[in-house]
């Protein structure tokens, strides 16, 4: 059973492509080779900084287009010209989007060509954020990204992961195929789930022991927060019900932080109805049947001995609901050992429409992690994909579900 991705043709559209100097340059390349492989006419300008960690020469080779460094180029004013330069793309890109140029943008400044395009272009802007944590999270940055997006500016990521710097969290640019789905989003003649609503579940949830203990798990909630993401991306209204992380809020989607299995439900049901619900959380199955109101001392006693009780089980309640069960829902099955088998069972006793599994044995790094090997069961079948991002794998899952959506319509 093969899958084709939902995605808008980009044959003769025109990119503007402004890379940024950051590490992060190096992915741009990808960009601009997964857009010619659209058909996409890709124009290149690269700011000084850039070209200390990529050369024109590989741009303009990608691209079989001269690439633009100069303001004040003489061929290029008496050719062209920035404002006729900034006006004659479909699309200005910004990727990867720095605190510097997103500040200047923010602000207004043209004292360089890319800054100066940005400020005379009268298309769309899409920026793919890349820096470190610590800028990310800065108050400058997070005011200047607002500013931009309060102007109609377009945003893809940034992820969370390991940066080039050495530090682990949010900053880390959009890969190009993600940024390639937002580029044809942002052309796209309409969103294919504009006007439905999406609920997804994100992240571990934490059952307490005491005040001070709980019970929990590994996941990070990347892939969920991917998800969400994705699908606000296609236009859907998108509700994402996470416990305790520290993954980013992907733009634009409402957000309702949980701690317990318990209070994961009890969101979920208040969000509903709904046309798509992503169960996505790890969720755990069991907590304590009490809760001490004070710490366990050690040695009060001897060792506690700790009683289970099961969770409600939030799949096979969303999917068993009546008038208001979603159209789609789709679960997620983490195995340590026979994937598939375990999967397939899953789907059937719990009443999804999909089940996406995947292996997360310590050995395979997927929790946690940036890479995931998924494969989406259904009624018809197994779909095994190959390993990819935890962002591409959200990208196609969403487009996927488009293509359902786009079927009843």
């Amino acid at each position: 059973m093969t899958e084709t991705l939902l995605a808008p043709s980009l044959a003769d559209r025109r990119i503007l492509l402004i890379i940024a100097g950051g590490i992060a340059a190096y992915k741009s390349l990808d960009l601009i080779r997964r857009l010619r492989e659209r058909g996409a006419s890709v124009r290149v300008v690269m700011t000084e900084a850039a070209q200390q960690f990529i050369t024109p020469l590989a741009a303009a080779s990608l691209s079989e287009n001269s690439v633009h460094t100069e303001l004040f180029s003489l061929t290029d004013e008496s050719e062209m010209g920035h404002i006729r330069l900034s006006r004659e793309a479909d699309l200005v890109v910004v990727a990867p989007a720095t605190a510097d140029i997103l500040a200047k943008a923010a602000l207004g400044l043209a004292g360089d060509l890319a800054s100066t395009l940005l400020l005379a272009t009268n298309k769309p802007i899409l920026v793919a954020p890349a820096m470190n944590v610590v800028m990310w999270n800065h108050p400058a940055t997070q005011a200047n990204i607002a500013t931009l997006r309060a102007r109609g500016v377009l945003q893809v990521g940034p992820g969370s992961g390991d940066l080039a710097c050495g530090e682990v969290g949010g900053g880390r640019m959009a890969e190009p195929l993600e940024i390639v789905t937002a580029i044809e989003l942002a052309l796209a003649p309409h969103l294919p789930l504009q006007g439905r609503r999406a609920l997804v579940t994100s992240g571990p949830t934490f059952e307490p022991i005491d005040p001070v203990r709980y019970i929990g798990n590994r996941s990070s909630g990347k892939q969920g927060h991917a998800i969400a993401a994705a699908l606000q991306r296609l236009g859907a209204e998108t509700i994402l019900v996470a416990g305790p992380t520290h993954e980013p809020v992907p733009p634009g989607v409402h957000f309702i932080a949980v701690e317990t299995a318990r209070e994961m439900l009890d969101a979920c049901l208040d969000a509903l109805p709904a046309d798509i619900a992503v169960c996505a959380a790890a969720v755990a199955d069991w907590r304590a049947d009490s809760v001490a109101e004070q710490k366990i001392k050690k040695g009060a006693g001897g060792t506690p001995v700790l009683h289970f009780v099961e969770n409600p089980d939030i799949l096979a309640t969303i999917a068993g609901r009546g008038g208001d069960r979603p159209a789609l829902v789709v679960g997620f099955a983490a195995e340590t050992e026979d994937v598939l088998g375990h999967a397939q069972a899953k789907r059937r006793r719990k009443g999804a429409d999909w089940v996406v599994a995947n292996d997360v044995s310590p050995a395979t790094g997927t929790f946690g992690g940036d890479i995931n090997t998924v494969h989406v069961i259904t009624a018809d079948g197994i779909d095994s994909w190959p390993p990819a991002t935890k962002a591409e794998v959200a990208s196609r899952l969403a487009a996927r579900i488009a293509k359902v959506f786009e079927v009843q319509s």
